[in-house]
């Protein structure tokens, strides 16, 4: 016997509000907590660079770029919360929506009728 949630009592498919979870909501979810974290290192590695001129110290802009991604995973993680949430309930819906798909797909060939 499986542990799968029972499509009448699986989650409704919304993102919180009317728009379903689709696979489109999914990448315009993912592509948005990439342009935050992606700027957030951007950020990061800016302020290690320029605030080393500041101090006369020569920084490698490659040594920032490390530094900045070392420092934003932490920090994104906790920072861009909601938009982490965001993806996983979109990943959650849509996987719920597809093993409900299975099922019934799976009960047809089987010749279970509802």
């Amino acid at each position: 016997m499986s542990n799968e949630i029972p499509a009448d009592e699986a989650p409704a498919a919304t993102d919180g509000g009317d728009k379903p979870a689709t696979t489109g909501t999914l990448i315009v979810a993912i592509a948005l907590y990439t342009a935050a974290r992606l700027a957030l290192v951007v950020v990061i590695a800016a302020i290690i660079f320029f605030v080393g001129k500041a101090a006369g110290v020569d920084v490698p802009l490659v040594v920032a770029a490390v530094f900045g991604v070392l420092i934003a995973l932490p920090v994104g993680m906790v920072a861009f919360k909601t938009l982490r949430l965001r993806v996983n309930d979109q990943i959650t819906r849509i996987d719920a929506a597809r093993s409900a798909r299975h099922d019934e797909l799976q009960a047809r060939l089987r010749g279970d009728s509802k």
